[in-house]
């Protein structure tokens, strides 16, 4: 059963200034310019009681989740609500959490990532946001299996490459330049390219770590063209009365001017201006992750590669070129940003002699075998084939028109004879 430590379903029921978790006070935010300054956002002032997914998004706000994670977290929360008739969550307990990922296991057949991913979100649920202790919950995490990571050769690579256009294939060779997830890419500020030490910075990457890639050369005449263009959009910004860009954590009450500084702006903006859906703020973000993807698959079908090749494949092929470079994988472990090397020992797999570095047996004696004996099926000479398809086709007129069954017999061994 659940025990309550500090709640009960009273409380609950408290207005937004009673709560013991609606007190936080939102920072003011800096000095924003006329322009751009929004209406503060429903989701963060509540009127009255404050709802359930309004208090789940302020937590994962204060323990400095991603926006994406706060997303899936609250559709999760949502979506187990509403499995149980929308009881509250205080109503229920292990059984009914137990009864809803088994329903995701057998009814919804989810992967394994995706029931782990449910689990998390209803753990957070009960123990940071409700505080309360879920004893008796007798489920056990789902085990992702091992998968092996789809590699392009290097040939499907450089093809790949070669078909992609605009600023999709600089984004594109920058990933297989330097390993970088898609987000890593995009997420990349002016600052974080340093052309003198001949390094990116990436920031904030998976973990919150950060981590150097090496810049390659053949890339500094795009990248700089691409940093001229974001620029310009900048200043156009500017003025327009806008040219602000979201800075982590509190740097923007640190430096109130440094939303709206050069050096902070991201290498690949949107073409278009956005509302913040944190803040409220019209500003320029970057760009989606759809737009490279669709041409990534685009460029796949069109090079006839027969592999389901996405972004992250690029990541996972430069992985695997180094280590068939001759790459300590010791270095690529840094580079990836890998906490474990076992999770960069999977790349090991694609080798030029197979996955465990080791001949195939048939392969040792192939110069040994026997040849296959010749098929004692001759080929048919083309007057033959014209004569059968003649039969053929004769014979399927025969049967369409209503022949008495002796003369259709008659005529059926006239053309074609018995063996």
């Amino acid at each position: 059963m659940i025990a309550q430590s500090h709640h009960t379903a009273n409380q609950h029921k408290l207005s937004a200034h009673q709560h013991p978790r609606s007190r936080t006070q939102y920072p003011k935010p800096g000095k924003q310019h006329p322009s751009s300054t929004p209406n503060p956002p429903s989701t963060i002032h509540h009127a009255s009681s404050p709802r359930l997914l309004d208090l789940v998004r302020d937590t994962l706000r204060v323990h400095r989740y991603a926006y994406s994670t706060e997303k899936t977290y609250v559709d999760w929360i949502r979506r187990f609500i509403l499995f149980h008739n929308k009881r509250h969550p205080l109503a229920m307990g292990p059984t009914e959490i137990n009864a809803f990922l088994t329903h995701l296991a057998v009814q919804g057949n989810v992967a394994a990532s995706t029931q782990n991913q449910a689990l998390c979100a209803i753990i957070f649920l009960y123990k940071k946001v409700l505080d309360i202790d879920i004893e008796g919950l007798d489920y056990d995490w789902s085990k992702k299996p091992p998968n092996l990571p789809v590699v392009l050769s290097v040939e499907e690579a450089i093809d790949l490459l070669s078909r992609m256009t605009g600023v999709q294939r600089l984004l594109a060779h920058l990933m297989y330049g330097t390993g970088m997830r898609i987000s890593e890419a995009l997420r990349l500020r002016v600052k974080d390219i340093d052309f003198e030490q001949n390094q990116i910075v990436i920031r904030d990457s998976k973990g919150k770590k950060d981590r150097a890639a090496v810049l390659p050369q053949i890339l500094l005449p795009d990248l700089q063209e691409q940093i001229a263009h974001a620029k310009r959009l900048h200043d156009k910004d500017l003025a327009e009365g806008y040219g602000s860009v979201e800075l982590p954590f509190a740097l923007e009450r640190k430096y109130p001017r440094a939303p709206w500084a050069w050096h902070w702006q991201y290498v690949f903006p949107s073409h278009k201006l956005s509302t913040d859906p944190r803040s409220g703020i019209i500003r320029r973000h970057h760009l989606y992750p759809n737009i490279l993807q669709r041409a990534i698959r685009k460029a796949a079908a069109e090079a006839g590669i027969d592999k389901h090749v996405k972004s992250h494949t690029l990541r996972h092929s430069f992985a695997t070129h180094m280590i068939q470079a001759g790459i300590d994988i010791r270095t690529v472990q840094d580079m990836l940003g890998h906490e474990d090397l076992n999770t960069t020992m999977i790349y090991t797999h694609v080798v030029k002699n197979g996955p465990y570095g080791v001949a195939s047996p048939i392969d040792r004696i192939a110069d040994r075998l026997r040849p296959s004996p010749p098929t004692s099926v001759e080929p048919i000479s083309t007057p033959a084939r014209l004569i059968r398809a003649g039969r053929e086709v004769i014979s399927r007129i025969v049967r369409c028109f209503a022949i008495p069954v002796i003369y259709r017999k008659v005529l059926h061994k006239a053309l074609i004879p018995a063996p």
